[in-house]
């Protein structure tokens, strides 16, 4: 067993490697700065959406409940493709080809199937910041026969940004199934996106965006990898290590 679990271990090692190597573009360093002349409200529209996806809240986990006594709290890295064309149309910094997000997340379980959660996000070398939160509720716990089912409720509030007002309210449904050490997961949320800008522009966007999304859970004792990638208008993929049980 213990011989297994290194080799999983040494895999996810390699292919997290072999995704920061596939992505050279990867940057931090970039600010939200609004122009002042937008050329459209349907511009404004199109890049609210793809940044309230990359803020929106991740469930980087299973549908099944952590239990009263479970608790998982880990740093995330979350890669963005973002559209730098468009981008360019609304910031005045230059944009990479992909937005980075670091993040530490915390996930709490309580009684009745019940986990809450809260994740904080602050971009190195940039105004971008993020807090959000979760309460997820597992409509079945699943078990060695039968696969758990979950509801998920959350919210993310874009901060540090002067020139952006941004908030986002997420719900999804999701399902899973654990197979020894390895559960792997699968869902479909919505997104819902409120933003206005903040320069005078009188520029308003309230949207709302699908978003699936599949990963995997690796269970080491107290050690956990996860891996998940989602699926909306803006690719996202993230890597999470964390320390619970």
């Amino acid at each position: 067993m213990r011989s297994r679990s290194k080799k999983t271990l040494q895999m996810l090692i390699l292919s997290s490697a072999l995704f920061f190597q596939a992505h050279p573009a990867l940057s931090g360093e970039i600010d939200i700065e609004i122009k002042p002349n937008i050329s459209s409200a349907a511009v404004f529209e199109d890049f609210s959406e793809e940044i309230g996806l990359a803020i929106s809240y991740l469930p980087l986990a299973p549908a099944e409940p952590l239990g009263t006594l479970g608790f998982d709290i880990g740093l995330e890295i979350t890669a963005v493709d973002i559209d730098q064309s468009l981008w360019r149309k609304v910031i005045s910094d230059n944009p990479p080809g992909t937005v980075v997000l670091p993040k530490l997340h915390l996930q709490k379980g309580l009684p009745f199937g019940i986990d809450i959660g809260a994740t904080y996000v602050k971009v190195p070398s940039s105004n971008i910041k993020v807090i959000g939160g979760e309460l997820k509720y597992a409509l079945v716990s699943g078990n060695a026969a039968i696969p758990a089912i979950a509801i998920r409720g959350s919210y993310t509030t874009l901060s540090g940004v002067d020139d952006l007002d941004l908030e986002t309210m997420g719900a999804d449904i999701s399902i899973s199934k654990g197979f020894v050490f390895v559960t792997p997961y699968a869902g479909y949320g919505q997104v819902w996106i409120n933003s206005e800008d903040k320069t005078g522009q009188n520029l308003k966007s309230k949207t709302n965006m699908a978003k699936p999304f599949v990963g995997i859970k690796v269970s080491l004792a107290l050690i956990n990898f996860v891996f998940e990638a989602d699926f909306g208008k803006a690719k996202m993929y993230t890597g999470r290590f964390n320390v619970g049980f």
